[in-house]
């Protein structure tokens, strides 16, 4: 199976991202695993797509920094691969992190995996599907049941409207972001200082206007679904629990948070059955549920990570699970196809 991860830049993937664990997981289980940044594709006269793509060299690593070192240093294998000749290629670059100079790139493996899933490569998650989550918005087309109570504009006004309704503690955050920038919890105290926070916030965009969930105290769980279902191998979920710091409303571990195991209950698994039907539809293969109480926070449908984390806490390696499922959808499709020609060529 030939497999091509798609990143924003091949530079800056780090040991811990699940990129980096699943091209280790491929490679180990005898693949061939590609990487290519955003800017790296190209669409060729013959219309074919192409890109610059980098391999690790080895053909087995038992370390993702072995694994790193060897696919961003002079040792890495550097080739003008056709993407269409791919078995898989697997979206996971992050549009939110593509501003400024590089706003090109936030739909740019949408765009190329159109064309790529076109000539008939597996394309995950399914460019269609995630051109439709360019932004948090795509959150509220999910069953009310599991959302914050919500509003999204750029009038301070309404955003004055609805924290009097609420006569509660409420959170802004942008519409277009992630990573807990810019997020701020504003309480009864802190209205006198409302048109700052939403001036702070809008200048990104719309801003969000949520309800505080109390469950936020006690951090998130992290669950990972697979083709819709929740992720589990070998009896263990694929999820983990974020604790926010005591100072702090967010639980990103970049903003203060720390790691711990989670217990995924009946609760959980209620929401995941909720999101299903929609996600499958979507095509999104690979998904991260970020869960308070008996809410969702966040869908995480672009480059959802962690699995390293579950891992941690799990003991179970999930990132083959992962490739498991790839090489099952590669041999359904060439089956599929060995079924479809004998047909035709019993009908010449």
């Amino acid at each position: 199976m030939r497999i091509g991860f798609v990143v924003n830049d091949v530079m800056t993937e780090q040991v811990g991202y699940t990129t980096t664990r699943l091209g280790v997981a491929a490679i180990n289980m005898g693949h061939e695993a590609w990487v290519i940044g955003l800017g790296d594709f190209a669409y060729d006269p013959n219309e074919k797509i192409c890109a610059r793509a980098r391999s690790a060299t080895k053909k087995k690593y038992t370390s993702n920094e072995s694994y790193l070192k060897d696919l961003q240093g002079s040792k890495a294998k550097r080739e003008r691969i056709t993407v269409d000749d791919l078995d898989v290629l697997m979206l996971r670059s992050d549009p939110s992190t593509e501003t400024g100079t590089r706003s090109w790139a936030q739909s740019a493996g949408i765009v190329f995996g159109r064309i790529a899933m076109r000539n008939g490569v597996i394309v995950l998650n399914d460019p269609n599907g995630l051109a439709k989550a360019m932004n948090k918005m795509y959150f509220q087309l999910f069953p009310e049941e599991v959302r914050p109570r919500t509003l999204i504009t750029r009038d301070v006004s309404e955003i004055k409207a609805f924290a009097k309704e609420q006569n509660a503690p409420i959170i802004l955050k942008p519409l277009q972001g992630s990573g807990g920038q810019s997020v701020f919890m504003v309480g009864q105290e802190d209205r006198g200082n409302l048109n700052q926070m939403v001036e702070a916030v809008a200048r990104d965009g719309y801003v969000i206007a949520q309800e505080y969930l109390p469950a936020a105290a006690e951090g998130d769980t992290r669950l990972f679904l697979m083709n819709g279902q929740p992720l589990r191998y070998k009896g263990r979920y694929a999820a983990f629990r974020r604790v926010r710091a005591s100072d702090d409303i967010r639980s990103n571990i970049h903003a203060g948070g720390h790691l711990a195991a989670a217990q995924i209950t009946d609760k959980d698994l209620h929401i995941a059955e909720l999101v299903r039907p929609k996600l499958v539809m979507d095509g999104m293969f690979l998904v991260g549920l970020d869960i308070v109480g008996d809410k969702l926070m966040e869908i995480n449908v672009f480059s959802p990570g962690g699995l390293g984390s579950a891992q941690k806490f799990e003991k179970v390696n999930f990132t083959n699970r992962v490739i498991q499922a790839l090489e099952s959808k590669v041999n359904y499709v060439q089956q599929y196809h060995r079924v479809f020609d004998n047909v035709q060529m019993a009908t010449l």
